[in-house]
C-alpha cells in the first residue's frame, strides 16, 4: 500500500469548473466508470478508491473526482442547498470530461447523492447504472455516528472516526494510515468546508435530524446496494429495506467490512461490482 499515494499522484488531474478548481483521478480506457467518495472528514477520491482504481482500470475508463469541499477540490460550501450545489458542480464536471453515459459508484455520501439525484424529477448525472456502497437509507443512532459528526480535527478524533468507519483492525490502528487521513482532514479549508454542512442555526433541526428521504420509487435505472455486514453507521436491515424502496434494486452484503467495503474487502467488492455491470 505504501507506493499507492505516489502512483495516484501520477494519474491526478485538475480542471476548472465554473471558476472552481476541481481535482480528479483518471486512468484506463473503454466504458466509463465514475467513482464518488464519501463525506467523512478527510475524505477524498484518493483515500476512498486507492484499493480499487488500478484494478478497475483494466476494465474501464475510471474517473474519480473530489467533491466540492473535499480532497484537492475548492473548499466552498453553499449554505442554502449544499447538496444541490455539489450535484450541479458534478454535472458540469461530467460534461467537461466527456462523461455522457456511465456507471456511477458512490460510497456513503456519494451513494446517497446518486440515489437522491436519480430519484429527482430531472436527474443531473448521466448514470446508466448506480451502485450505492453503504449510502442512502437510514443512519444508526449510536456512538459511532457521534464520532463521525463530532470530529474536531485532532489526531485522537481521527482515530475514533476511523474506528467508526472500519471493521478491520488495520484500518483503525495503523499509525501511518491514520496520519494520512488526519493530514487530509486538516488541509487549509478542509475541516471548515465539511463542518459547514453540519451547521444549523439554533432554532433549526440538527444535521443528523434534518435530511429528507427522497422518493426512491421514481428511480428508473438499475441499482445495486452494497452493504458491509459489520457497518457501525447503519441500522440492522437497512440494505434490504432500501432495496425494497427502489424498483428492481438488488443488494449484496460483504462479510468482514464496515462502512467502506471497497477498502476493507476489495476483491469481493470488485467481483460484486463487475457481476452487476455485466448483468
Amino acid at each position: 500500500m505504501n507506493d499507492k499515494p505516489e502512483l495516484l499522484r501520477e494519474i491526478a488531474c485538475t480542471i476548472e469548473i465554473d471558476g472552481l478548481e476541481t481535482n480528479y483521478l483518471e486512468i484506463g480506457e473503454g466504458d466509463t466508470l465514475v467513482l464518488l467518495h464519501g463525506g467523512e472528514f478527510g475524505a477524498s477520491a484518493e483515500l476512498c478508491w486507492e484499493e480499487n482504481i488500478f484494478e478497475l482500470s483494466s476494465h474501464f475508463r475510471v474517473i474519480a473526482p473530489d467533491w466540492l469541499g473535499f480532497g484537492k477540490s475548492a473548499k466552498v460550501h453553499d449554505f442554502v442547498d449544499g447538496k444541490a450545489r455539489r450535484l450541479r458542480h458534478m454535472s458540469q464536471f461530467c460534461r467537461a470530461v466527456d462523461v455522457d453515459d456511465a456507471v456511477f459508484v458512490g460510497n456513503s455520501m456519494g451513494g446517497a447523492m446518486l440515489l437522491a439525484d436519480a430519484a429527482s424529477a430531472s436527474p443531473l448525472l448521466p448514470a446508466r447504472k448506480i451502485v450505492s456502497v453503504c449510502g442512502g437509507g437510514a443512519m444508526a443512532k449510536n456512538d459511532s455516528v457521534d464520532a463521525l459528526f463530532a470530529y474536531d480535527g485532532s489526531f485522537e478524533a481521527m482515530e475514533r472516526l476511523l474506528g467508526a468507519l472500519f471493521h478491520g483492525e488495520y484500518w483503525r490502528s495503523d499509525r501511518n494510515y491514520i496520519r494520512r487521513r488526519h493530514s487530509a482532514s486538516i488541509q487549509p479549508g478542509a475541516w471548515e468546508a465539511v463542518a459547514a454542512a453540519r451547521f444549523r442555526r439554533p432554532t433549526a433541526a440538527s444535521a443528523k435530524e434534518s435530511s429528507r428521504t427522497p422518493n426512491y420509487r421514481s428511480i428508473d435505472v438499475p441499482v445495486l446496494i452494497v452493504a458491509g455486514n459489520q457497518d457501525k453507521l447503519k441500522p440492522r436491515g437497512w440494505a434490504p429495506e432500501l432495496a425494497n424502496d427502489v424498483p428492481g434494486a438488488t443488494y449484496v452484503d460483504i462479510d468482514g467490512a464496515g462502512h467502506c467495503p471497497q477498502i476493507e474487502q476489495p476483491d469481493r467488492f470488485h467481483q460484486v461490482l463487475l457481476d452487476f455491470i455485466d448483468s
